[in-house]
């Protein structure tokens, strides 16, 4: 027994040393590997993954997944003017909404002139008389009205060009003036070539019973998405923030007054944010401004999604116009169906981005309004009127 335990004594003796020497390089490598990690880590914390091009090197959602994982970057310091905005912004979004019987929706047209649909919005407005207001803003010549709702409408008017700040302009004007009248309580921006798709009750109770404002914003880190952004917009508007959706906005009452009191961030977009920028880069505001700065400001009160319906199947600049062709129940309710938002992005491998359009947490039809119908649509409209509306 007592040679079995000198034996055993032995081999633990030996053995030991034997595993050490064999092994003596792997705490080495570990350490190595691991102190390589560490610094790694430290510098991405330093200097945050998004300012950087390194994390796209294995894939393109490389730096959004790394910068998941890390801890977030120390915030910074911000400017004089940002905390003046930020404290006038928070303190109009804690107002509560004033809805009462005289409530009612201010319809804003931006157009170059005439409005091919007035008699349309005619039939849209009948009976509904103090649950509405209309406001028109024709940038080339007055329009000659059929309608009364449409008479003595027009406010003060000014050159509007494609892609330029004078269309975001145009908006802020149309606001301005709609605002004036405190019974307004929510805004719908709309075109000469937008029609109603559902009748003036049901667009009155989807705009006013929800605390939300339907600004279309997602981000699309494509050319045509995050390609367009300046860094000269910084250090108030970060490229991680910089967010696209289609103009045709509607919002309630606080919103549109956070606009109007806006003058940093709609600088920011009117300096850096236009056609014809540096590397022959093109960038329009009317596409980026209200999206990143709701996004930055009020993400929770936007729906992320526009109530206006258009039709970009055909992969073009601009999207597809309707003919009187193709006006038909059928084209209607298709429209007045539809359930889910879609936003493709424009990277070479695009992302098809598809969310339920939800009102008050429900799932309901997304579009109250269309656009891109030709004048010569007008009359098969007033034939279908009735019936599509009610679908």
């Amino acid at each position: 027994m007592a040679q079995m335990w000198r034996l055993g004594m032995k081999d633990m003796q030996i053995l030991p040393a034997s595993r050490h020497r064999s092994n003596l390089k792997k705490p080495t490598w570990i350490i190595v590997l691991v102190s390589l990690v560490i610094l790694f880590l430290i510098c991405a914390y330093v200097y945050p993954p998004q300012n950087s091009t390194a994390c796209y090197v294995f894939s393109s959602h490389g730096c959004k997944a790394l910068s998941n994982w890390l801890p977030p970057a120390p915030m910074r310091e911000l400017t004089d003017d940002e905390i003046a905005s930020h404290v006038v912004i928070r303190d109009i979004l804690s107002m509560h909404p004033s809805l009462s019987e005289n409530s009612k929706i201010a319809f804003l047209f931006l157009t170059p002139g005439a409005l091919p649909f007035e008699k349309l919005w005619d039939n849209f407005f009948q009976g509904h008389e103090g649950r509405f207001s209309v406001y028109v803003h024709a940038s080339k010549q007055k329009p000659v009205h059929f309608s009364r709702y449409f008479i003595n409408r027009e406010i003060r008017s000014d050159k509007v060009v494609w892609g330029k700040i004078s269309m975001v302009d145009a908006e802020r004007r149309l606001l301005s003036n709609a605002l004036k009248d405190p019974d307004n309580q929510h805004f719908v921006l709309l075109s000469d070539s937008c029609i109603p798709l559902r009748d003036f009750d049901y667009v009155y109770n989807y705009l006013m019973y929800t605390n939300t404002s339907f600004i279309d914003s997602f981000e699309d880190p494509g050319p045509h998405g995050s390609g367009r952004y300046s860094e000269h917009m910084l250090p108030e508007v970060e490229k991680k923030d910089f967010r696209k959706g289609a103009q045709w906005f509607t919002m309630k009452r606080q919103h549109a007054v956070i606009v109007m009191a806006d003058s940093l961030y709609y600088t920011k977009f009117r300096d850096y944010c236009k056609p014809g920028m540096e590397y022959g880069r093109n960038c329009y505001s009317d596409e980026h401004y209200l999206p990143t700065f709701f996004h930055m400001l009020d993400p929770a009160g936007i729906a992320n999604w526009s109530v206006t319906h258009v039709d970009w199947s055909e992969g073009k600049w601009h999207p597809k116009s309707y003919r009187k062709q193709d006006v038909s129940y059928e084209l209607m309710r298709n429209i007045t169906s539809i359930t889910e938002s879609l936003h493709v992005t424009s990277e070479e491998v695009k992302e098809i981005q598809i969310r339920p359009c939800l009102w008050n947490g429900n799932q309901r039809p997304c579009y109250l309004f269309a656009r891109k119908f030709l004048p010569e649509t007008l009359d098969n409209l007033m034939l279908l009127f009735p019936n599509y509306t009610s679908i």
